[in-house]
């Protein structure tokens, strides 16, 4: 059996991570299941493209690739200011969508509009770019050998992106205000609204770095795969078990799950077939639910 598999599904499960971590954070704040959250993936990929496009038509020198990676300058920074713009993107929902149904308090209807909200952020996609595959790179790499693995510059790089910006958000959540506050509505917004805490500015914060984290997502799956309308929805199940087993409201535990699902991806298409696939989050997801529902990292209720 080889074991190149593991490549691949590293750098999948980066990807379902860094994804995870905007699901783990919007379900423990705002007690809600976003399934929205697949189509910020696929926004930020298309605003990354839209951008870079700009940029190199601006500056024609930018687009040439950064050292042995398959993507320029003009890639890099329109990926930064897509994760910007996917950020307000979601703050822009919740404020046209979801802050109105919290006065209400209902989670369940929150979820069913999230549905809808989905639907209708995919089919703005399909209208603006149309359903026609286009790819961030076509440059072609050499693929290197790391402890006997095949893997190319970009899937390193795109490793030590997700272990950085996770590295990054758990150093915000444990050593800032910003992060204890947000700790605090996690445990309990009433009491956090009580001692001061401004709950609302919270919320902003919490979909913001959602929706930032879910564009860097979508840049990864974007080097690696067609960039497509459906991508990101076609990831939200991976997503939700990732998030599940890794423990709602751990951000460690997302990449961590992420990680496992996405080699628990990688060795079902080399062992058994790629039509498995599909079926290996589900299965993962029913499992965690019966058998450790608090999930690996999560603190049990």
């Amino acid at each position: 059996m080889s074991l190149q598999f593991l490549a691949d599904g590293l750098v999948a499960g980066a990807t379902i991570g860094l994804g995870a971590v905007g699901v783990t954070l919007t379900y423990s704040i705002l007690r809600f299941a976003n399934f929205a959250h697949g189509e910020f993936i696929s926004w930020g990929c298309y605003l990354t493209l839209l951008l870079a496009g700009a940029i190199g038509a601006w500056a024609s020198a930018s687009l040439a690739p950064l050292g042995a990676l398959s993507i320029g300058p003009n890639v890099l920074a329109a990926a930064c200011a897509a994760m910007a713009l996917t950020g307000l993107l979601a703050i822009a929902l919740d404020a046209l969508l979801f802050r109105r149904l919290r006065r209400h308090g209902n989670s369940i209807t929150a979820v069913i509009a999230s549905f809808g909200a989905a639907m209708a952020l995919r089919a703005a996609l399909e209208a603006i770019f149309s359903s026609r595959p286009v790819y961030l790179s076509q440059e072609l790499q050499i693929a290197i050998r790391v402890g006997g693995l095949r893997v190319t510059p970009d899937q390193l790089a795109l490793l030590g992106l997700a272990v950085v910006l996770v590295g990054a958000l758990q150093l915000l959540l444990t050593g800032s205000n910003a992060g204890r506050s947000m700790r605090a509505v996690s445990e309990n917004p009433a009491l956090a609204r009580i001692v001061g805490i401004d709950v609302a500015n919270v919320i902003r914060l919490t979909w913001f770095i959602g929706g930032a984290l879910a564009c860097a997502a979508g840049v990864m799956l974007g080097l690696v795969v067609q960039i497509r309308p459906t991508m990101g929805a076609e990831l939200l199940l991976p997503l939700f078990a990732a998030a599940i087993l890794g423990g709602i409201g751990s951000v460690p535990g997302a990449l961590l799950g992420g990680l496992i699902v996405g080699l628990a991806e990688a060795g079902t298409v080399q062992l058994i077939g790629a039509e498995w696939r599909a079926a290996v989050a589900f299965i993962i997801l029913i499992a965690v639910l019966l058998l450790r529902p608090a999930g690996l990292l999560g603190r049990p209720t």
